[in-house]
């Protein structure tokens, strides 16, 4: 072998790097939920997390920067924009974070604005920007759920409210359903299966708690309508998925569940705002039913369950 060949020198170099502990950006993005091309956002922009390079360009990670990139998520957590998170971590006696540091009151009300003009590409502007330095769970928390109650309330008998509803509700499951068709091609193992169980066509929930788990690397299979008795066991034996999801902002005909759930012998949850209705009647339900009131409750009732193992896309 000549001395005189780069990439197998650099490929050599990679592995070496690997083997004394370094972390490549895939397996950051892994233990932290923090895909690839955010931290690669956080680098650039803010220099919040800035690897090692290897001479071929791979970026390194070091158990330090996960540190790092966890306390980030911390003060992202508490709503301080990410262009102030620097200054924080860098302080070694940071001052609590000051209300007007948030970014999310302007964000929301620029796309309520976009909404109530029916502008695509405005609302996918706003949100592709956030997207591109906000990890998917921060960004539903603080953005996507605020934005949906606050849209609720701003439809309550107003004029223009169902077009206004059918283009965001459309303009999500297309942007989301994207997403998680790609997403999907990336990914191995059983399929999380989520079901609407509402009347509801277009459940916004359901696609945000859709979003979360494949940003987190689950592989999905999304039914955005309701099955009925029979069909989900008919489902579950033909995908064989790690847990079903149904999801519902409606309360539900609770003498038809066990019915639904019959033969559904895999993990089992109900999300959204039934769970949080019916949440002592379904207590009675045969279990185990695990319960998660929310799209971002429902990702951390899949991680605690175990179900969230695959590596984000």
């Amino acid at each position: 072998m000549k001395p005189d060949h780069p990439h197998r020198e650099t490929d050599d170099d990679y592995r070496q790097a690997l083997a004394e502990g370094w972390l490549p950006i895939r397996e950051v993005a892994r233990r932290t939920g923090v895909n690839p091309v955010t931290l690669r956002a956080w680098e650039r922009r803010y220099g919040l997390v800035v690897p090692q390079r290897t001479p071929k360009g791979h970026r390194l990670y070091s158990e330090a920067q996960i540190a790092r990139i966890q306390a980030i998520l911390t003060w992202l957590g508490r709503g301080v924009a990410v262009s102030k998170v620097r200054a924080l971590l860098d302080n070694p006696d940071p001052p609590a974070a000051e209300p007007d540091a948030s970014p999310w009151e302007d964000l929301l009300q620029q796309c309520i604005g976009a909404i109530g003009r029916i502008s695509e590409r405005r609302l996918d502007e706003l949100f592709n920007g956030a997207l591109a330095v906000y990890p998917a769970h921060t960004l539903c928390e603080h953005l996507m759920l605020p934005l949906l109650e606050q849209l609720e309330r701003r439809w309550q008998g107003q004029f223009g409210a169902q077009l206004e509803r059918v283009f965001f509700h459309g303009w999500l499951r297309s942007k989301f359903g994207t997403r998680l068709y790609h997403h999907n091609r990336q990914q191995r193992g059983a399929p999380l299966l989520l079901v609407n169980h509402s009347e509801l066509p277009l459940e916004p929930g359901l696609w945000l708690s859709a979003w979360l788990a494949s940003s987190a690397g689950c592989p999905l299979e999304v039914f955005d309508w309701p099955l009925p008795p029979g069909e989900l066991a008919l489902a579950v034996e033909r995908l064989k998925p790690r847990a079903v999801l149904l999801y519902s902002s409606q309360t539900l005909n609770l003498a038809q569940l066990p019915r639904v759930l019959a033969g559904v012998d895999c993990p089992r949850v109900l999300a959204g705002a039934a769970a949080r209705i019916h949440q002592e009647q379904l207590a009675e339900v045969a279990a185990p039913l695990h319960l998660a009131q929310d799209p971002v409750s429902a990702l951390h009732c899949l991680r605690e369950l175990g179900l969230l193992n695959g590596e984000p896309a």
